[in-house]
């Protein structure tokens, strides 16, 4: 029996997919075999040596140390588009706050409570918080994965005049675009243009303070900016002073930073983009999926950090080899030692490969070869 560790609440319909003769599923597991995890931070958390699997119900994972695990021999799965319906509702809630000033709206209405002639003096104080239609305008999207093609897609259907810019544009992404949606090759032409800017990308080196004050002088005079992919992709000390000078007009965030909280231009959300049970439904399911087709086939499906790999399987035996080398280097150590290649798959991914071998094989011939990180036998 598979023993499985969650790290957060995660859906019942999703653990209910696991069948209850092969699962033990639990929050106080002590030696999982794998780990499904929402929100809640892994980087500090010690690996126990029995596990083999994370898998993020979510599509980002900076809460989980990917080096450390590929390392380790941790096969860490994500779920793209599991979340995304419910990431573009709220993203574009977020270009109609950044327009209207509705919550400022709301706050001042409510503090007319218990106050005469009320209705006068809506009327008189409405004004204030007149902002702009959002219809004619033109939105920039960095990031054209499962969420950035539904926002730019139902932007487009809103009115809105849409560029778009991702250097690893997909061609299933870029096939369900709207035919009208300019795709660019550069960040440089969504700064130029665009009266909305909105974020759907992960953060890396390179993505990192994407804007920032640099970035910001490139953008038309009191841009507003919607975040609902990640924190760091946003350069607050840079932001700040661009909203004090007006350069921003506004900036909407799912992501909340102390020093932005509570300043006028900013309406901070409190991480709400997957918060429907809808979202986190589908993100428990499909994180569940993935950790039972790993641990019972060997089949990777949506890793962040392995060759996704799924190989046909009868139930026979069969063997699991991941190894920090080349495909073609792991395959012919393999063979080397005396294994059965003869039904197998193998690919890599960055400095990492992973085999799959059916067959009666000793796994002890594989884990003495150089590199292996985990034999792993099924079956």
């Amino acid at each position: 029996m598979f023993s499985i560790l969650t790290l957060n609440k995660i859906s019942s319909t999703g653990l209910a997919s696991l069948a209850a003769d092969k699962y033990a599923i639990s929050d106080s597991a002590e030696a999982p075999d794998a780990v499904i995890v929402r929100s809640a931070s892994m980087l500090d958390m010690d690996m126990p040596g029995s596990l083999l699997a994370i898998a993020r119900a979510g599509a980002g994972y900076n809460n989980i140390p990917v080096d450390k695990c590929s390392e380790a021999g941790i096969c860490v799965f994500n779920t793209p588009g599991a979340n995304a319906n419910a990431v573009k509702e709220l993203t574009v809630c977020g270009i109609l706050l950044a327009s209207r000033k509705i919550v400022a709206g709301a706050e001042w209405a409510d503090g007319l409570k218990g106050e005469d002639d009320v209705a006068k003096k809506i009327e008189k104080g409405k004004s204030q918080f007149v902002g702009p239609e959002i219809a004619g305008k033109t939105l920039g999207v960095f990031g054209l994965g499962a969420i950035g093609v539904l926002v730019a897609n139902q932007a487009v259907r809103m009115g809105m005049k849409v560029i778009g810019y991702d250097p690893y544009l997909s061609d299933k992404a870029a096939n369900a675009l709207d035919k009208s949606i300019e795709i660019t090759g550069t960040l440089d032409d969504i700064f130029a243009v665009s009266d909305y800017i909105t974020l759907h990308a992960p953060v890396n080196e390179s993505t990192k303070d994407t804007i920032c004050a640099e970035s910001i002088a490139k953008c038309k005079p009191g841009v507003r900016i919607v975040n609902f992919a990640r924190g760091g992709l946003v350069n607050s000390a840079d932001l700040k002073a661009a909203l004090a000078d007006g350069s921003v007009a506004a900036y909407v965030t799912d992501f909340p930073s102390e020093d932005l909280i509570g300043l006028d231009g900013v309406t901070a959300l409190p991480h709400l983009g997957a918060s429907t049970p809808e979202s986190e439904e589908n993100c428990a399911v499909m994180a569940a999926a993935q950790i039972a087709a790993y641990l019972e086939k060997g089949d990777v499906i949506n890793s962040v950090n392995y060759p996704n790999i799924t190989k046909s399987y009868s139930g026979g035996k069969r063997m699991t080899i991941i190894a920090k080398c080349g495909a073609q280097t792991l395959s012919a150590a393999l063979s080397a030692v005396g294994v059965d290649m003869s039904d197998s798959a193998c690919a890599e991914r960055g400095s990492y490969a992973y085999a799959v071998i059916d067959g009666d094989n000793d796994t002890s011939k594989a884990a003495g070869i150089d590199g292996v990180l985990l034999a792993r036998k099924i079956g």
